[in-house]
């Protein structure tokens, strides 16, 4: 390498440092940096202890919501994409030798095309954000000449900054359609007013930011495809035990966030960002990702995996890529391909039901500490909006209080909702007891009445 750049040591290769500010390698002891030498493994793990031990520990599993949630992780899970051969492995670009790592992502997109009742997944995305924003391109590109996407307000507000970052550079118009007040559901007289001729596609997210389960989604898609624009749905995957999926209420591509299944909350990342299509070549040729398919070997006599479109691949089309994401998630779509196997159809439906209850549960012990729980009519899931508005404190006091108590609170919208004032989202799923939401609720009443918590 040296030869090749023309440099005869690595001495000259840093000849334009300053000496003053090289360090020898026989002066690396001396640095007055961390505790001067080296440390033992027990001096290592008693040093990490001790830091440890400053953390503070919740006395209840987090209570925000907005599109990251705690859910139980089975140890099998995590066991599995341990394993050398999952953890290691990158994405498959010499596919013949991937026959393990394809054949684990090809059961991702068969469970989860089963899921989401529709055609073709990929093997995949970062996170919801970056998959609806490749969905917003995806639409561009195909229904060329269409420059405008209807994206609701009460779609999640982080995955919408992704989005606008995404497609300003392509000249695509977001055009917002506003939310009733009332239901908290998208406004079908907006969406009608907005749907025109220049409408490339139109976005519905199910249960919406607020947790509200939209009624209309299958309306609002009808309407788009009457114009000619293509619908993009957003789904929660643990909502579908009990929801309808994307495939049946007519949407043509469908994202999602898979963290819920089985990843963990993982410090925001790394997730797994979902996207399937409905089997059309107009939008499977457009698809980010890749599409792992089932094949036989020559002879027929063995089944083989095999990668069956890449045609994104900027190493292989450069500028004309469908997309410039640069890997896939396996390792994460391994891990809910697990979770999925291991709960079944049952299983779903059963976790379903327990995120739903508990969070109806909630609803109505919060109302008896006092709060409004009730700031939309419609049935939610998994979480909704709490407004602290008229009881004599700010929200984020609120939090401190509740923080002060060794239990994470909601999610504050006012900044992102203006009009809902005061008004946090709290998410209740399976790892809620009756115990922790009862806590929560009688905490809360404590703070509202003015008591000093004890840390």
């Amino acid at each position: 390498m040296l030869k090749t750049i023309g440099v005869k040591s690595v001495e000259e290769l840093f000849s334009d440092i300053p000496e003053t500010y090289r360090l020898k390698f026989e002066d690396w002891l001396r640095l007055d940096i961390g505790f001067g030498r080296p440390l033992s493994e027990v001096e290592l793990k008693r040093l990490m202890d001790e830091k440890l031990s400053k953390n503070t520990v919740l006395r209840t599993p987090p209570f925000m919501g907005g599109g990251v949630y705690p859910h139980y992780v089975p140890p099998v899970v995590k066991y599995t994409i341990s394993r050398g051969e999952f953890l290691t492995a990158y994405t498959p670009y010499q596919a013949e030798i991937s026959q393990g790592l394809m054949q684990a992502i090809f059961e991702y997109q068969s469970l989860m095309a089963e899921l989401l009742e529709m055609d073709v997944v990929n093997a995949s995305m970062y996170d919801w954000g970056s998959a609806l924003a490749e969905a917003v391109l995806m639409v561009a590109r195909v229904n060329k000449g269409r420059s405008k996407f209807l994206i609701p307000k009460n779609t999640n507000p982080f995955h919408k900054r992704v989005v606008e970052a995404y497609t300003r550079p392509h000249g695509i118009r977001l055009v917002e359609v506003g939310y009733d007040r009332v239901t908290g559901e998208v406004d079908l007289e907006d969406v009608k007013s907005k749907l025109d001729s220049e409408t490339a596609g139109v976005y519905v997210q199910y249960p919406n930011f607020f947790g509200v389960i939209e009624s209309g989604v299958k309306e609002v898609f009808e309407l788009a495809h009457e114009r000619g624009a293509l619908t993009v749905a957003g789904v929660y995957p643990v909502s579908l035990g009990l929801l309808k999926p994307p495939g049946e209420l007519g949407a043509d591509i469908a994202v999602g966030e898979g963290q819920s299944l089985g990843l963990g909350m993982n410090y925001g990342g790394p997730h797994l960002g979902i996207f399937a299509v409905r089997y059309d070549m107009k939008l499977i040729r457009q698809m980010p990702g890749r599409l792992i398919g089932l094949t036989t070997t020559r002879d027929g006599s063995e089944r083989a995996f095999s990668m069956v479109l890449q045609t994104r691949e900027q190493h292989i089309r450069r500028e004309k890529a469908t997309s410039n994401i640069c890997t896939n998630e396996a390792l994460m779509a391994i891990a809910a391909a697990v979770y999925m196997s291991l709960l079944g159809g049952t299983g779903l439906r059963r976790l379903s039901e327990i995120n739903y209850y508990n969070a109806h549960y909630a609803q109505m012990k919060l109302s008896e500490a006092g709060l409004d729980t009730k700031v939309f009519e419609s049935d939610f899931f998994n979480e909704f909006p709490v407004s602290f508005n008229g009881v004599g404190l700010r929200y984020r006091e609120v939090h401190e209080g509740l923080l002060a108590r060794r239990i994470h609170g909601g999610l504050y919208v006012g900044d992102y909702y203006p009009e809902l004032g005061e008004t946090a989202l709290f998410a209740f799923t399976e790892v809620h007891s009756k115990d922790d939401i009862d806590l929560l609720a009688g905490t809360l009443s404590e703070i509202l009445r003015g008591e000093r918590g004890v840390p």
